[in-house]
């Protein structure tokens, strides 16, 4: 494992734990704030386990963070990036589409493009030095 893929997962660690304990704690806040809507009742329900999800994944991220062995490092790093990729993407046709917005909504949209070109990144091998 990389030190960038180490930062990577105590980075995307520390922000899904903390999204993850908002959509749990107060769902109705960090909805509106993300996409400037209010949830009725199974709305809640849906935001509260996405938010146990989004605990889970830092769960794994942080002890990832600590492990070297490669196939899991990968395995995760791939998870990651179809994860950000498919929040970005629903993020944006939220407003794109659904007209939906808040003002969390495009910095969630670029943290979630940043995090998916840091896990391709983390997916290629540094370059090796070349000496003269």
């Amino acid at each position: 494992m990389t030190l960038k893929s180490k930062h990577l997962f105590v980075v995307t660690a520390a922000i899904e734990t903390a999204t993850g304990v908002a959509l749990v704690g107060v769902p109705a806040v960090a909805v509106r704030l993300l996409i400037g809507t209010g949830l009725d009742a199974p709305g809640l329900v849906v935001t509260r386990i996405a938010g146990s999800a989004l605990l889970c994944l830092g769960v794994v991220c942080w002890v990832t963070s600590n492990d070297t062995q490669g196939r899991t490092v990968r395995g995760l790093i791939a998870a990651l990036l179809l994860y950000n990729v498919a929040v970005l993407v629903l993020l944006a046709h939220a407003n794109l589409g659904l007209h939906l917005t808040g003002i969390g909504l495009w910095p969630a949209v670029s943290l979630h493009a940043a995090f998916a070109a840091w896990c391709i990144a983390c997916s290629y091998p540094a370059p090796a030095a070349t000496t003269l």
